[in-house]
């Protein structure tokens, strides 16, 4: 241990990475950062002190937990592989968490390859989006071994308002998709009650006053139903972003024989969203969509 906390490596400033490696910061770890943009690395260590580097090795070099939250398998590969990836400078003994939302199939293949490095492997996935970031106040669904788990589960918990193990590696991205899927519909219902009501004459901040408080209540509905209802989708989790994660879902449906129809249909919608011009919009877009068909 370094100090009162651990030595610790965040991979990925995006905007989930930057608050959440500041809430480690916070708590007493001693952290460095990698970027690929190493501008917003110099930022996060002028906010919240600690070093950068940079590359994704000497980052991980001496670190006991490297944390990574980046954007797809493809860059989970880039950070971690390689001559200049974290797996080449972590230490014999060290844990991997990954909270990259990306496929079972990416994670269990460098799970082993971390296996064979005498490394320990976290798939940790999380939801709650950036104010869940900023606030620390994330779900943390995570895969790998019990022993693997428990030591890094005290590090996680600076921005994570619930943090638990499903199972064996891949079990923390099989759940995530099931997260996925759940908004998916969710958002969709949503959409197409606030345009119903828009239709109907009624108005929608007095109707989900009322809805809300009873069975039809959601985060969705009272996190995003006010910006639903102004049209205002600059903010939030991107529909780009949402639609990588739906094929994530649509792909392991096929893997493990599960139907997914509602899925698949509103991730049609989606990419009619895109084809509109809300590809970094928030996911509550779709009723952006509705709309325009209405026009």
């Amino acid at each position: 241990m370094a100090r009162d906390g651990a030595r610790v490596a965040f991979l990925g400033l995006g905007v989930m990475g930057f608050p959440m490696a500041g809430h480690l910061a916070a708590a007493g770890h001693e952290v460095t950062v990698y970027n690929r943009t190493a501008s917003k690395a110099a930022d996060w260590v002028t906010q919240h002190g600690g070093s950068s580097a940079p590359t994704p090795r000497a980052a991980a070099a001496g670190a006991e937990f490297v944390m990574a939250c980046v954007g797809n398998d493809d860059d989970l590969r880039a950070v971690t592989l390689g001559d200049e990836g974290a797996f080449a400078g972590m230490a014999k003994g060290a844990v991997f968490v990954d909270h990259t939302t990306v496929s079972a199939k990416v994670t269990r293949e460098l799970a082993a390859m971390a296996a064979e490095r005498g490394l320990g492997y976290v798939d940790a996935p999380v939801s709650g989006g950036q104010a869940g970031a900023e606030k620390g106040q994330l779900s943390v669904m995570c895969g790998g071994s019990e022993a693997d788990f428990a030591r890094a589960e005290p590090v996680v918990a600076p921005y994570a308002r619930i943090c638990r193990r499903l199972g064996p590696t891949g079990a923390g991205q099989l759940t995530k998709m099931v997260n996925q899927i759940a908004i998916a519909g969710l958002v969709q219902g949503l959409s197409e009650a606030l345009h119903f009501a828009e239709k109907a004459g009624l108005d929608g901040r007095a109707v989900v006053e009322v809805v809300s408080q009873g069975a039809a209540g959601s985060w969705q509905m009272a996190n995003r139903y006010q910006t639903m209802l102004d049209g205002e989708f600059d903010h939030g989790f991107a529909v780009d972003w949402m639609r990588k994660d739906l094929g994530i879902c649509l792909d392991a449906a096929d893997e493990v024989g599960a139907a997914l129809p509602v899925t698949a249909l509103v991730d049609q919608f989606y990419k009619e969203v895109q084809q509109i011009g809300g590809r970094r919009w928030d996911t509550s877009a779709l009723i952006a969509r509705l709309r325009r068909l209405d026009g």
